[in-house]
């Protein structure tokens, strides 16, 4: 079994060369309790350590945040990596071989030219912020830097430069310090004249070097001076090193507060994130100009559990602002939006108001989704005209009544009550209607954003598991979990008479996952387990059920209740469901509806005493 186009051996050899608490210790300070070794969580604020490494299972687990995984998950998680790019950068450390099969000739050049471009970029980055701040070519643009409020130590700190206007000043740089110049056009530093040749890439533009998590230079954004030239904003093209899709600028610094507070603040521009910064916002981040995407969006998730969207109040800003929700909510974060008034961008706000101001009225003030889409929404609509208004509303009930929690549905069903003068029982009656033709056309079935539930709930009854479970029954299924992991022959009687009927989705996905596991002539391994699921939710469920501490011991008498137990789940709640039913026939008058419920009842009963 191949996790992705992983393979096995090189995971294996990854997780026995790393030493759980070795990985861990790099990053938190661990303290003896026991079997165990806890410490502060590195992935959520707590005073009261509840992070927890087992080092016989080779696990750990936050009781907190309920992050969990093997020493692999963590340094994902650390280094706010993919799972591939994890398994690559520790193989690369322990020197083992990571082109998941032998290095090709090619992939061993690649790794030269990769090597060759990060030292010409870091020389760039030097030599562009040295022309700024030590030429009188780069007076003009320091000048300009000054107006636009950035102080020298922000310069430096951000290490933002000038290139000239002249066609070939860094590429006779480059050419004198040996680098070879067709390499620098293919990374992105040069252009190819089409007479032969070539010639800098940027001209007279400030230039603000993008990093990566490591903080090492591999792109430059461009700025024009002045609002007159197009286009604007000029980033280097993509290359090896670079992924416009998936970089966001000032990551690398910002990442600590960002998950220090579980919080990132998304911005449009550089300017912006720098002036956010000296303003006391160092959770800001930046998409260079790009669309939100996806890559984007899941980057944020793995440090961050709320993103402030701080786009440019004008109409291209929020129009961007809006369209970035669908995809941020994806990725199950909390979302709000900063609403800038009068069309300013944060960089004028903070210029105008001051940095107090920003952090309060604009940061901390961020409206939920649904407030701004209700904002955004009522702009296309003439409030003062009957039919405007009335059109308006229509658009504000439906979207309020595809909200999740009750609780919301009523929160703004009372703001439209109140502002347009109709009762709240009409504005509800109007709502319910809406939501019941929007539960309809619901997907009834797997969910979608589970990637192992879709392959777990094929062909199964979509309909025959509740949302929530009753405390015995979850605790039935994670303790016979429990136990299958720690014994392949607990596991195989579980598969032949339980199968898939776990109650919870998750359960029976991490069940699936073990029955492959020993098929694969397995022994029981935690932590090698863990590394066979695709999905960050089971991992930690996983990781969570392998922590418990009464999980050995179990005899087949045990094992047989947690089985009868887990079967006879759906029985049960029938059988609940049925007594509602009687209760409400019974209340209605209805006597012969209410006596063949009971008979109903009690053939339910006759099932469970006979399994």
């Amino acid at each position: 079994m191949s996790n992705g186009r992983i393979p096995d051996q090189v995971i294996e050899a990854v997780l026995k060369h790393y030493d759980i608490v070795d990985v861990v210790s790099k990053y938190v300070p661990l303290k003896k309790q026991g079997h165990y070794m806890k410490g502060l969580c590195p992935f959520h604020s707590e005073k009261t350590p509840s992070f927890t490494v087992t080092p016989e299972k080779q696990i750990f687990y936050c009781h907190g945040c309920h992050t969990g995984g093997n020493s692999i998950h963590f340094f994902k998680e650390i280094e706010s990596l993919s799972y591939g790019e994890a398994i690559r950068q520790m193989a690369e450390e322990a020197n083992i071989p990571v082109g998941w099969e032998m290095p090709t000739e090619q992939q061993t050049e690649q790794q030269i030219e990769n090597a060759t471009l990060l030292q010409a970029y870091e020389l760039s980055a030097k030599w562009y912020h040295h022309v700024l701040k030590n030429t009188m070519q780069g007076k003009e643009a320091m000048q300009y830097l000054r107006m636009r409020g950035l102080s020298d130590k922000w310069i430096d700190f951000f290490q933002i430069g000038y290139a000239t206007p002249a066609w070939d000043q860094l590429s006779q740089f480059l050419e004198k310090r040996q680098f070879l110049l067709p390499l620098m056009e293919k990374g992105g530093l040069l252009s190819a004249r089409t007479s032969g040749g070539f010639v800098d890439k940027f001209r007279n533009r400030i230039m603000f070097p993008i990093c990566d998590v490591k903080g090492r230079v591999i792109a430059f954004g461009g700025r024009a001076m002045g609002d007159d030239v197009q286009p604007k904003y000029m980033n280097s093209p993509e290359s090896t090193l670079f992924n416009k899709s998936g970089n966001l600028y000032n990551f690398h610094q910002a990442r600590a507060m960002i998950r220090k507070n579980r919080q990132v603040v998304l911005f449009e521009g550089y300017v912006d994130v720098i002036k956010a910064w000296e303003a006391g916002v160092t959770n800001g981040v930046a998409t260079m100009g790009t669309s939100l995407t996806e890559e984007h969006a899941e980057r944020l998730k793995r440090n961050a559990d709320e993103v402030i969207v701080c786009y440019d109040g004008d109409s291209a800003g929020q129009a961007a602002a809006y369209k970035s929700i669908a995809t941020l909510e994806k990725t199950q974060m909390h979302v709000r939006i900063a609403l800038l008034p009068g069309g300013m961008d944060p960089d004028e706000y903070i210029r105008t108001n001051g940095a107090e101001r920003f952090q309060r009225e604009i940061v901390e003030a961020a409206v939920p989704t649904i407030k701004y889409k209700l904002l955004f929404e009522r702009k296309k609509y003439n409030l003062q005209v009957v039919d405007g208004k009335r059109r308006y509303l229509d658009a504000a009930v439906k979207m309020i009544s595809e909200l999740p929690s009750a609780i919301d549905r009523e929160h703004y069903a009372k703001e439209l009550s109140s502002e347009f003068q109709y009762s709240i029982d009409t504005i509800k009656q109007e709502m319910n209607e809406q939501r019941q033709e929007f539960l309809k056309k619901q997907q009834i079935g797997d969910n979608k954003q589970q990637s192992w539930n879709n392959v777990i709930n094929n062909g199964r009854d979509t309909e025959r598991k509740p949302a929530l479970l009753k405390a015995f029954d979850n605790y039935s299924e994670k303790k016979l979990l429990a136990a299958m992991m720690h014994d392949s022959q607990i596991a195989e009687t579980v598969r032949k008479r339980l199968g898939d009927q776990f109650n919870v989705e998750a359960h029976a996905a991490l069940a699936a996952y073990l029955y492959a596991f020993y098929a694969e002539g397995n022994e029981p391994d935690a932590s090698r387990y863990i590394s066979t699921l695709h999905d960050e939710v089971l991992v930690n469920i996983a990781s969570s059920i392998l922590m418990s501490e009464a999980n050995m011991g179990f005899n087949d008498q045990v094992i047989d209740s947690y089985i009868r137990e887990i079967l006879n789940y759906p029985q049960l709640q029938a059988l609940e469901q049925k007594n509602q039913e009687a209760i409400q026939a019974k209340n209605a008058g209805d006597h012969t509806l209410a006596a063949q419920i009971y008979s109903e009842i009690m053939t339910l009963k006759q099932q469970l005493k006979s399994f």
